[in-house]
């Protein structure tokens, strides 16, 4: 198979991202001493917040999910700031949109662009408002598990 070939450069890009979240979820898991962090851990509201910057910076929520799994696997992240955390992942992604939009249009995004962006982070943002109030029972729920 030719090196140039796209579905080789596609596959092989999937190979290297699929080992580099695992090794980095590894070194999550490792991570089970931080309890200088206990403060912002514990907090599923900073967890929110933390988690749409970090989602935000890297622009992948698949990374930040990982870290999460990762933290709350060896047992530095309680399950409601993981729950609080994946919801902020969820509106933190929505970041990508506007950038290629900004990036496509020279600009604020206009037209179908800016109505797309809109919808995607309104609906993120009010599923995410509607269900942040709710961690602590949905934490309980999924323990049951």
């Amino acid at each position: 198979m030719e090196m140039s070939n796209p579905l080789f450069q596609t596959i092989l890009g999937l190979i290297i991202v699929y080992f580099g979240l695992k090794m980095f979820s590894s070194g999550m898991k490792s991570m089970g001493n931080i309890d200088h962090l206990e403060w912002f851990l514990g907090n599923p509201i900073y967890m929110f917040f933390g988690a749409i910057v970090c989602t935000l910076l890297w622009q992948s929520s698949s990374l930040t999910t990982t870290a999460v799994i990762g933290l709350v696997a060896s047992s530095a992240l309680p399950l409601p700031s993981a729950i609080a955390a994946i919801l902020g992942a969820n509106v933190g992604t929505t970041g990508t949109i506007w950038i290629a939009g900004i990036l496509l249009s020279d600009g604020m995004p206009t037209g179908i662009t800016k109505q797309v962006a809109l919808v995607h982070t309104g609906v993120n943002t009010v599923m995410a408002v509607a269900l942040l109030p709710l961690v602590q029972p949905i934490a309980r729920f999924i323990s049951k598990f």
